[in-house]
């Protein structure tokens, strides 16, 4: 029996054997493959079918709102009627803009109670990003929360034929709206909930998708990614078998809707459950345990810095008396996780995994081993391998007979995801982009035999002696701050259009002790005759980016560096970061307080919380 040494939560040596891992595994995709009661059951039918079995159980709590799954599901069928009205049909596709609050259930819901792809649209995107986000999903409805129409209206997309319905946000009061944009609730309250929904999604399948999900991909604007009713409702299935979870358990939902995390992932699981879903605009450290004791919270969905958050936040008695008991998440280092556990309690089971909005795989970490996304414990029964990838040349390299290589013990490599064998038979679907020609940019042929297709992550790995995978980097230009993955070729475009006296940008991540990700820095050449502006530089890059997009330091060079092929070169920049020790160029930091960038030194840098 092979076993490995590992290092447990509470710091005690335990073994697990590949044999009880590959167990684990086995057992979570045999729930999944559990068939649908039907080829056309999609996400309302399952949640309908809790609505017939508990009516008045709750389903959301919000602030200090309670809604039962049947006013949850009336709601959502009211919002279904104007859709109808609308002429929306079944298989055409809608756009969905408003953040964490009842009402983004209610419009997700009611489109898809009629077999309409929801796109779920960035609540930060701006300008450019958020036009290229409506128009490439081809909708012509927007159902837009009142905490987003002042990124609409900096937009063209109002007047340009697409009907435009706010949502009141009741936190604020909801301004004069103008021409083309018209206020959801007085049309609503005329309306009656539908009643024969099920009848106006009947030819949706359970491959069809629910709702289109937009992720950054490793360069360029944000790509709609499809997601089905049959995955949503199977990772739900899953995580519901794997975590032992039940009706009673009580979900905590502070990420975005928008994102994977927690709509794929956490909400799939509440319904799969039955559980009831505890919603927050934002994540809060200082309510976080408070609302964990005061809702009864079972399980939490977490990204890696969320809980360095948490981690960092002084020492309160009691801490540890909650309920808390399972997360599921992605990006918690090693370091935290220790210190997670150790702080908060041992007995919190860490679901540490790997995954892509798009991907046709993951892994998960079911053996509690801290740092690890998860275990491949025989790698000829998994769809997943790693191979060789030359970042210089950024591609894959291959033997003598044309086959990619795998990585040997503690080599870095991409993680690539089979989608067929060489003869045609499906081994694990890609579902893709809505755009043809980027779904095929993820697609690798040939890579063990002819014929044979694979879907590529540009996700770096490595693995030890014991087939446990370590995240490692991203490829390409993307790097992830605050829990978001930035486009530097998006950046690097917004900046450049909006301030043309830099002659060159060069934008990239660097790593920052204490912060889990990488920060943006840009390096700027000025064009002959200009002087680097840190006042001008902050207000161009606050006005045309979402905060986290916004780069920390900024770094003025007299000439920029390029690769042979004539590529701007970020490795040796991304190596020197903001080291003064090593870096001659003039240096600034991003000073929210004085409303410009500030010559770097260790003031500003503690005002940053970086230690120095």
């Amino acid at each position: 029996m092979n076993a490995q040494l590992q290092q447990g939560s509470g710091g005690q040596q335990t073994t697990v054997s590949r044999e009880e891992t590959q167990a684990k595994i086995n057992r979570f995709y045999a729930a999944v493959a559990v068939p649908l009661p039907r080829p056309n059951w999609t996400v309302m039918d399952a949640f309908e079918a809790l609505v017939e079995r508990q009516p008045e159980r709750t389903c959301l709590i919000y602030e200090d709102r309670k809604l039962s799954f049947r006013e949850l599901d009336a709601l959502a069928a009211r919002y279904a009627t104007l859709a109808l009205e609308l002429g929306l049909l079944a298989g055409e596709t809608a756009a969905v803009m408003v953040e964490n609050r009842p009402e983004f259930f209610a419009a997700w819901m009611a489109l898809a109670k009629i077999g309409v792809t929801a796109a779920l649209v960035n609540t930060q995107a701006r300008k450019h990003a958020l036009e290229h986000a409506i128009s490439k999903t081809g909708s012509r409805v927007l159902l837009i929360g009142a905490e987003c129409l002042e990124q609409l209206l900096e937009t063209a997309v109002p007047g340009s034929g697409l009907e435009v319905f706010v949502v009141p946000d009741g936190a604020r009061p909801l301004p004069a709206l103008p021409v083309g944009l018209a206020d959801i609730n007085p049309r609503l309250a005329k309306l009656t909930p539908l009643a024969d929904a099920a009848s106006h999604r009947q030819r949706i399948r359970s491959e069809d998708p629910c709702f289109l999900i937009f992720t950054s991909g490793t360069t360029g604007l944000p790509k709609a990614a499809r997601v089905g009713h049959r995955r949503f409702l199977g990772i739900g299935i899953g995580w519901k078998t794997a975590a032992e979870l039940g009706p009673d358990d009580v979900f905590y939902c502070v990420l975005p809707l928008f994102h994977g995390a927690a709509l794929m992932s956490l909400y799939s699981t509440a319904i799969a459950t039955g559980g009831t879903t505890v919603v927050r605009r934002k994540f809060s450290t200082s309510r976080f345990w408070e609302d964990v004791r005061k809702y009864n919270v079972t399980v939490f969905q977490y990204v890696g810095e969320v809980c360095r958050y948490l981690t960092n936040t002084p020492e309160q008695p009691g801490e540890r008396q909650h309920t808390l008991r399972v997360m599921l998440g992605s990006g918690m280092g090693i370091d935290v996780w220790q210190q997670f556990t150790r702080r908060f309690g041992s007995q919190i089971r860490i679901f540490e995994g790997w995954g892509a909005t798009e991907s046709n795989g993951n892994m998960t970490n079911y053996d509690n081993r801290p740092g690890s996304c998860g275990r491949i414990p025989y790698p000829e029964r998994s769809h997943l391998r790693l191979v060789r990838f030359d970042p210089e040349t950024e591609s894959h390299p291959r033997d003598a007979r044309g086959r990619m290589i795998e990585c040997a013990v503690d080599e870095v490599g991409e993680i690539i995801c089979q989608i067929s064998k060489a003869d045609g038979t499906i081994v694990s679907p890609f579902e893709g982009y809505t755009d043809a020609e980027e779904t095929q940019k993820k697609i690798l042929a040939d890579c063990f035999e002819p014929g044979d297709r694979w879907w590529r992550s540009g996700d770096l790995f490595r693995k030890d002696a014991e087939d446990y995978f370590y995240f490692m980097d991203r490829i390409g230009d993307t790097f992830r701050w605050k829990a978001e993955n930035v486009s530097t070729t998006e950046v690097t475009q917004q900046l450049s259009a909006a301030y043309p006296e830099i002659e060159i940008l060069n934008v990239y991540g660097v790593k920052v002790p204490g912060h889990g990700g990488q920060a943006g820095m840009a390096a700027v050449v000025m064009k002959p005759g200009q002087e680097f502006d840190p006042a001008r530089m902050y207000a161009v890059a606050t006005a045309q980016l979402p905060h986290y997009a916004v780069p920390l330091f900024v770094r003025v060079a007299t000439q920029a560096q390029f690769t042979a092929n004539f590529k701007l070169r970020k490795v040796d920049l991304r190596a020197q970061g903001f080291d003064r020790r090593v870096v001659t160029d003039p240096l600034y930091a991003l000073s929210h307080e004085q409303r410009r960038y500030v010559p770097l030194d260790d003031t500003v840098l503690a005002e940053l919380g970086i230690p120095t």
